[in-house]
């Protein structure tokens, strides 16, 4: 299990440290009742034991542990779908939730909570939502009357990233906070600008036309009322298609509005910088397991395939093909699994364009740095000056203090500082 060790700023540790870091000198000092001498080098190791104790878990640094995520229900045994680092004694719960082909509400969707053991701080990701409209009067007023939302879905008017946090996220599930501050992250816009891209290219396959896509992506600073304070991240997607009018010879709209990467971390006031690392650490940790994304991204394109070749009459879908395709899927992924060198976990120390949006949210609260040991490139929150790693892939120290040397302090040979390089 990865983890992360975060020592706090300002202290001049150790007599050891001191005399590394603090400009101290080796000298001697005769003492006149005993006339002994008491070289540097003897009180500082007797004060490094003494030193030890003064580290406090939670004050002086921070543990982060390594937490996944498995998929209990797309395949025939667990499969890990994402991990993230998460502070030492914070609880969280988390779930796949599948929605089959042919639901009200068809797709894979997560979410996820964590809390401190004190509640005082939170993570939470929430699962995405869809919208769909049309300007076709005659299927506008069929969907108001038979709409089925399956809890993911709603028949509702699209919307961009701002509308939908002050309309509708703020004053429904946040409980009506009161908003400091709304900031476009660019960042993120242009990474969903280029996947959607890729979208617009399998929909042009099933013969589909003049298809917009509007990208849309938010960071805001709330208040509530309790003396806790936060940041909200998201991300949203509006496609416009349009769709001839067989029957008056005119052309409808037809749109999909998808709110994702819902994101909400709480904080206690006045701790924003410590909040801040912590965030940070966090959503920048995010690792989507690559296996489990292709079979769940393979599984729905199949679908969409099936569903198109029903509409223009070439075959037709039925249950059981549905369920053999995806028994396919799942049986493939499953060999792909055992095969899989989880221990390496090669992917982790690695950024997916899925998990590189993870990043770019957080940029305009802290931003990153890259950090380099034995086995490869790691991005570290910038909000500490240096790092350091036991070169095993599932470790690291972050401090602030260029005084702090974790091999002395924590009696462990193994911790080597790490380089920052470019990207």
């Amino acid at each position: 299990m990865k983890k992360i060790f975060h020592p706090f700023t300002g202290l001049c540790i150790a007599a050891i440290i001191i005399l590394a870091g603090c400009g101290g000198k080796t000298e001697s000092k005769t003492d006149s009742n005993s006339n002994s001498t008491t070289t540097a080098e003897e009180k500082t190791s007797e004060s490094k034991i003494a030193t030890k104790g003064d580290f406090k878990e939670g004050t002086d640094y921070l543990i982060y542990a390594r937490v996944r995520l498995l998929d209990n229900a797309g395949f025939t045994a667990p499969a890990e779908a994402y991990s993230l680092l998460l502070p030492k004694g914070w609880t969280h719960e988390g779930e796949i939730v599948w929605n089959a082909p042919g639901s009200a509400c068809a797709g894979t969707f997560r979410w996820f909570k964590a809390r401190s053991a004190d509640g005082k701080y939170s993570f939470e990701m929430l699962p995405d939502q869809l919208y769909s409209w049309t300007t076709n009067q005659d299927l506008m007023q069929y969907n108001m009357n038979n709409s089925q939302e399956g809890g993911y879905c709603s028949f509702k008017e699209p919307v961009n990233a701002e509308q939908y946090f002050r309309n509708v996220f703020a004053p429904g599930e946040l409980n009506n906070p009161e908003i400091i501050k709304v900031e476009s992250n660019q960042a993120v816009i242009e990474q969903m600008r280029r996947s959607n891209e890729a979208q617009a290219r399998e929909a042009t396959q099933y013969g589909a036309g003049n298809i917009r896509f509007d990208q849309t992506a938010i960071n805001a600073d709330v208040r509530w009322q309790d003396n806790t304070e936060g940041w909200v991240v998201l991300g949203v997607t509006m496609v416009e298609t349009d769709v001839p009018n067989a029957y008056n010879g005119t052309v409808d709209k037809l749109y999909t509005t998808q709110i994702g990467k819902r994101v909400v971390f709480k904080y206690p006031a006045g701790k924003s910088e410590e909040a801040k690392n912590q965030f940070s650490v966090i959503m920048g940790s995010i690792r989507t397991n690559p296996w489990w994304n292709d079979e769940v991204n393979k599984f729905w394109k199949n679908v969409r395939v099936q569903k198109h070749a029903v509409h223009v009459g070439k075959i037709e879908m039925m249950d059981a093909q549905t369920k053999a395709m995806g028994e396919a899927a799942i049986a493939k992924g499953n060999d792909r699994l055992k095969t899989m060198d989880i221990e390496l976990r090669n992917w982790e120390a690695t950024q997916s364009s899925q998990d590189r949006m993870h990043t770019n949210f957080i940029k305009t609260i802290r931003e990153v740095e890259n950090y380099r040991d034995e086995t490869g490139k790691y991005e570290m929150v910038s909000g500490y000056n240096h790092a350091w790693s036991r070169a095993d892939g599932t470790s690291f120290i972050l401090s602030n203090n260029p005084n702090f040397d974790p091999s002395s302090v924590l009696q462990d040979q193994q911790w080597k500082e790490m380089k920052k390089v470019d990207d």
